[in-house]
């Protein structure tokens, strides 16, 4: 006859080690990160009247400044018969990544007083901000594209994946550089104000008025190495179905994504302290 187990013979597997706290450490970055979002939107947004409207009503502005005035001054846009839906098409993917990196690169300063508790890293910083502006610019862009296709005579028959991948690959260059400049101006301040001089070209550089196709040759050989090129291209071919430009390279746009990001996360691991301590 078998002898009978009591409950404390009786085998248990213990939960691996750190996993509760490997649970834990996460369920609190995610409060920390939704509440340096909440913090974000109630600190830029809610002092201004009209507050999240303004997100819609600056991008909308601007595709409507730039419209008339270069149908005033062009026949016809490069591209179809209606000069908003051209602008659109290129300035919204290239806004996405101009604002998704301009804010991840004041994300260590922004939030530089709760970067001193223990329950929030500079990690959150970043994806707060990334997170936020993501959301808010993507949203802006489907509610401009549905303004501009239903209330304008412009008409488009919409590719919806080259359109999203260019969307997902803008924030990840915003996200990248962005990640990198945090770094920079952190330890440099100056490079805040150089990097805004250097990149002030790029709206012109980026395809959003001309397309690579209409510059010239030399031009042409410079830009290619660039990422925002490739985007705001490779949106338009969502936009206008007859246009299909050769020059596009997704694996060049990814070598600028992982790169920068890689060398931003590295350093920054390292140096964040200093940061903060300055």
């Amino acid at each position: 006859m078998e002898p009978t187990l009591t409950p404390s013979d009786t085998p248990f597997t213990r939960a691996p080690v750190g996993a509760a706290p490997a649970v834990t450490r996460s369920f609190a970055s995610s409060r920390a990160v939704l509440a340096l979002m909440l913090r974000e939107m109630s600190t830029r947004y809610g002092r201004t009247p009209g507050g999240y409207v303004w997100a819609i009503l600056e991008p909308l502005g601007a595709l409507i400044v730039m419209s008339v005035v270069f149908a005033i001054l062009l026949r016809s846009p490069p591209l179809g018969n209606s000069f908003i839906l051209f602008y659109a098409s290129g300035y919204l993917v290239f806004s996405l990544f101009n604002n998704i990196a301009g804010q991840v690169q004041g994300a260590i300063n922004f939030s530089k007083p709760l970067l001193m508790y223990p329950a929030v890293s500079w990690v959150d910083a970043i994806l707060a901000r990334f997170i936020l502006n993501f959301l808010t610019n993507f949203m802006v862009i489907i509610l401009v594209f549905f303004g501009v296709l239903q209330f304008t005579p412009a008409s488009a028959t919409l590719t919806m994946w080259p359109m999203v991948l260019a969307t997902l690959l803008s924030a990840a260059v915003g996200l990248s550089l962005g990640t990198l400049n945090c770094l920079l101006t952190g330890l440099f301040p100056v490079w805040g104000q150089l990097w805004g001089i250097a990149t002030r070209p790029l709206f012109l550089a980026a395809g959003v008025i001309f397309i690579y196709e209409n510059m010239p040759s030399a031009v042409q050989d410079i830009l290619w190495y660039t990422p925002w090129i490739h985007l705001t291209g490779l949106f338009r071919t969502g936009v206008y179905p007859t246009y299909a430009p050769d020059y596009i390279s997704i694996p060049l746009v990814v070598a600028w994504i992982l790169i920068p990001l890689a060398l931003g996360l590295v350093l920054l691991r390292r140096h964040y302290q200093d940061i903060l301590n300055r």
